[in-house]
């Protein structure tokens, strides 16, 4: 089997590629240096090249609110250039992973969302990574979306390194803790996205590390992890206000992963403590 990983400089991208290499899957990373998603040709000639035997689609416009002011770039990235992912997997009978988003969907009430639930995006980024979803189904039958939240992982930025630095320098900052969801860490999602990539049991899945905390909830036990003394304080999301709208409900169903035989991930506090653990 042959895999190609697009946005291998990203969290997750660069532990899928770990992943697959661990497990003996000839595999190659790839990133904006080898093609542009938003341009059709080199998509479709460079994975014609390789000719995969499946796509682990992890590049994205992941900028919340710079989105909001650069939706064109966005759109294009995130609809067109998955578009153009999809065509090329079609062409040469690959199935494709996409990496989807909370964001999909409105993020309002207290129940957990299931696969199937109609999606209503309240921002530029959860409307383009939608409008990928719906590229992907409607050009393939042997694909997998899987949505995810709040990821963390060693390559790049995210909340926890952000935390971490802010709690070095600080005694004190504010959180946000009306917003309730669950992290998701790249290394554990990378095991479940190779058992996917392997399998057929196609169609749409949520994957987050399991258990749900509200951001303030996540800081405060980053805090305690990392060994950390910063006081962190709650506030609501009024108090921060920002450019694009957050999701208050971000709860999504897993239960899908087990139906058709795939492991649900780590509890969610398990995870970031070997984070952190990997990280010193």
């Amino acid at each position: 089997m042959k895999v190609l990983v697009t946005g291998v400089k990203g969290q997750l991208g660069y532990d899928v590629v770990k992943r697959l290499t661990a497990l003996g899957i000839e595999n190659k990373g790839v990133d904006i240096d080898d093609f542009d998603l938003t341009d059709e040709a080199a998509v479709s000639q460079y994975i014609a090249d390789y000719a995969p035997d499946a796509v682990v689609h992890c590049a994205a416009y992941t900028a919340v609110d710079k989105a909001e002011d650069n939706a064109q770039l966005c759109e294009a990235v995130n609809r067109f250039g998955t578009r153009n992912i999809a065509n090329a997997c079609k062409a040469v009978d690959a199935k494709m992973i996409y990496i989807s988003t909370d964001y999909v969907f409105e993020g309002a009430g207290e129940r957990f969302y299931e696969p199937d639930d109609e999606k209503c995006p309240q921002s530029v980024y959860g409307l383009t990574k939608s409008q990928g979803e719906d590229e992907v189904t409607a050009l393939l039958t042997k694909y997998f979306i899987v949505r995810i939240s709040w990821v963390f992982g060693v390559n790049g930025g995210n909340f926890v390194k952000t935390m971490m630095r802010l709690g070095a320098e600080r005694e004190s900052l504010t959180v946000v803790c009306d917003q309730i969801g669950s992290p998701t860490y790249t290394e554990d999602l990378a095991v479940l996205l190779c058992d996917m990539v392997t399998s057929d049991k196609y169609g749409i899945y949520h994957a987050t590390n399991e258990g749900i905390c509200s951001w303030y909830e996540f800081a405060c036990a980053i805090m305690e992890e990392a060994g950390l003394s910063c006081k962190v304080s709650p506030i609501t999301s009024d108090q921060y206000p920002a450019k694009a709208k957050r999701p208050y409900n971000s709860r999504m169903s897993k239960d899908k992963l087990a139906e058709n035989g795939f492991s649900r991930l780590p509890e969610w506090r398990d995870a970031l403590a070997r984070y952190i653990k990997a990280l010193s």
